[in-house]
Order: C-alpha cells, then sequence, then structure tokens
C-alpha cells in the first residue's frame, strides 16, 4: 500500500533532478552574463548590471512559464498544432529590427522578440502532434511529408533572416523527429541525402557564409576580419587551462571577445572556470538530456513521447553547435547557449519548453 501511494506521489511531483537542473542553469546563466558583460554594460549603458537586471527579467518570466505549463494538461498542446505553425509563420519576417545585418528580431517598444526561438518548438509540436495521430502511416514518404513540408518552409524562412544557425538546428531537428516517428530506413535515406547535398548548395550561395567557411579554416589569414572573433574565443579558452582564471577574472571580455554575454559566453566560463568548470557544465547538461529522454521513454502515450524526445533535441542540439562554434570545430554562427546566454527570448520559450517537459514527467 506504501508503495502504491509513493508511486502516485511521485508521478505528481514529476522529474524533481530536471527541476533543479532547469532552475540552477537559469541561475549560473545570470552569474556568468554578470561576469562577461559587467565591463561592457558599466562602459556603455553606465550600469554593470544592465545585461544581468534584463536576464532577471527573463528569469521570473520564464520561471512563470516552467510553473504554468508544467500545470497545464500537455495532452491539450495536440490540438493547437496547426495554431503553432501558422503562428511560427507569420512570426519568422522578412522585415523588423534589423541588428548586425541580420533581420531576425520583432520589436515592441523597448522589447525585441527573436521569432525563430518559437518556431523551433512550433514544430516540435506539430511533429509530435501529427506523428501520434498518423502512426501508422509513419513509413512511407507520403506520411512524413507534412512534417518534412513544414520543416524546410522553417528553414527557408529563417535562412532568409539570415540565420544559419538556427537553421541548422531546425533541419537536425526535422530529422530526428522523423526518424523517431518509426519511418524506414528507405523513406529515411530519400529524405537525407537531398538535404546533405542542399547545405553545401547553401554556403555557397551566400558570400557572408564563404567568409566565415574561410575564417573556421584559417581564422589568423584575416585576425581583424571574419577571423577576430574564433581567434578571441581560442584565446579565451586557452587562457583558462585546467582549472580556469577565477569567477570574474576573464580579461577577453573587456571588449576583446564580441558577444562574450550571449553566444560566446561558454568562451568565458572556459576562460574563468576552465576546463574542469566545463566538464561540470556538460556532465550536467548530459544529465539533462538523458532526463528528458528517460521521461519520453516512461510516457504512456505517443504524443508525450514525441513531444518529450523533441524539447530533450532542442537543447542538446543548441548545447552541441554552441560549443562546436566556439572552439572552432564547424564555422562560426550565433546561436545562444540555452538557459545561460543573455537574451530573453531565449531564456523565456527554454524554460517554458522544460516547463511541458516536467509537466509529461508527472504522467509518467
Amino acid at each position: 500500500m506504501k508503495n502504491k501511494l509513493y508511486g502516485k506521489r511521485r508521478g505528481k511531483a514529476g522529474d524533481i533532478p530536471l527541476l533543479i537542473c532547469v532552475f540552477g542553469m537559469a541561475a549560473f546563466g545570470c552569474l556568468m552574463i554578470y561576469s562577461a558583460s559587467s565591463y561592457v554594460g558599466k562602459v556603455q549603458y553606465g550600469d554593470e548590471f544592465y545585461f544581468v537586471k534584463k536576464q532577471a527579467v527573463g528569469f521570473l518570466l520564464g520561471a512563470a512559464a516552467f510553473a504554468g505549463l508544467a500545470l497545464f494538461d500537455y495532452k491539450k498542446l495536440a490540438k493547437l498544432k496547426y495554431i503553432a505553425a501558422a503562428l511560427a509563420l507569420v512570426f519568422v519576417p522578412y522585415i523588423g529590427k534589423t541588428n548586425y545585418g541580420a533581420t531576425r528580431w520583432i520589436g515592441f517598444g523597448s522589447f525585441t522578440l527573436q521569432p525563430s526561438e518559437i518556431a523551433k518548438y512550433a514544430f516540435v509540436l506539430f511533429a509530435a502532434a501529427h506523428f501520434a495521430n498518423n502512426y501508422d502511416k509513419c513509413t512511407t514518404l507520403k506520411g512524413v511529408l507534412p512534417v518534412l513540408a513544414l520543416g524546410l518552409c522553417y528553414c527557408l524562412l529563417i535562412i532568409a533572416e539570415p540565420n544559419m544557425s538556427i537553421t541548422m538546428c531546425v533541419g537536425l531537428l526535422m530529422l530526428a523527429m522523423i526518424f523517431l516517428s518509426g519511418t524506414n530506413l528507405k523513406t529515411f535515406a530519400i529524405i537525407l541525402i537531398p538535404l546533405a547535398v542542399a547545405v553545401p548548395l547553401l554556403i555557397l550561395l551566400e558570400p557572408y557564409r564563404l567568409k566565415r567557411l574561410s575564417a573556421f579554416i584559417d581564422p589568423w589569414a584575416s585576425p581583424k576580419g571574419e577571423g577576430y572573433q574564433l581567434i578571441q574565443s581560442l584565446y579565451a579558452l586557452g587562457n583558462g587551462g585546467f582549472f580556469g582564471v577565477g569567477l570574474f577574472n576573464s580579461t577577453q571580455k573587456y571588449r576583446f571577445l564580441p558577444f562574450a554575454e550571449s553566444d560566446f559566453i561558454m568562451s568565458v566560463m572556459g576562460e574563468e572556470l576552465g576546463f574542469f568548470g566545463l566538464f561540470v557544465f556538460f556532465a550536467i547538461s548530459i544529465f539533462m538530456v538523458y532526463r528528458g529522454f528517460k521521461i519520453a521513454r516512461r510516457c504512456k502515450d505517443r504524443f508525450g513521447y514525441l513531444l518529450a524526445c523533441g524539447i530533450t533535441l532542442v537543447y542538446g542540439i543548441q548545447v552541441v553547435i554552441n560549443a562546436l562554434v566556439v572552439s572552432g570545430t564547424i564555422p562560426p554562427t550565433g546561436l545562444p547557449l540555452p538557459l545561460v546566454s543573455s537574451g530573453n527570448t531565449s531564456l523565456i520559450i527554454t524554460m517554458a519548453s522544460m516547463g511541458v517537459l516536467y509537466n509529461i514527467s508527472r504522467s509518467g
């Protein structure tokens, strides 16, 4: 009798380790953002807490979103698949606020929203609902065609911003969701081969992507141009050594490393906390991915299983791509480190998605 009651309470409580990791990561992000941005905030805005204050607002809104979606019946989200798809298509704009040559934001006064952050999770929701309702057709190309068409549409709209990093994220996510749907290898190969050919073509079509590729191959060929950011990132990581130079003691954050508080915050982490600090960070990230897939495996319904897998994949893919970029393993591309990088849209949406994942864990 005690075991039955304990099992019931445990199911209602949800995955506590995941909850601790999510809020712990977000709090750690606020700490690292202060460290990475205090100098720039003081010089540029007259307030060393400028960036961390904005992140704290995002943290509070993200916590509220987490709590709300943790209590909301996630199965009802399946009814919103077409609305989610339509909203994401509207929100990925051709016009909006332009920064650094890219139109990736919609502005509402002083508030800006990056729509492509929403698009990733809208796609996951649509794919999970479609495959759950059509699981008997997933082995055929016709069965996966709606998900494939929507994923390619998102990729085209996002790359038009331009935003190669989130295009890569959505493309990988699309392939993973199709694979997890249970489709056969023949159908998967028919989809995979043309997409593999399309990637180098997309790089060749845009001059700025070719410049980034050349900077990746030999950043020292253009140390003050395209290769500058990667070189500064490598300096930061190299300077950190095994145990780092100490929290708040980074030198690269003094305007040597661009976007130190956002896309390249991992470089500052590596410099201040060293290899050991990054090892702990990746260990926690891997643990979160493990918890996510464990929640998916224990889920009682197909929709919840695919939704949990998709949310977990978004987090995992972003962490991997960000790590590969700052270490110079792949060409430079702007993608925030989820829960850690500066940016309210990314933080709120990521915490909201983790609220859904926690919700699914309560039913397992």
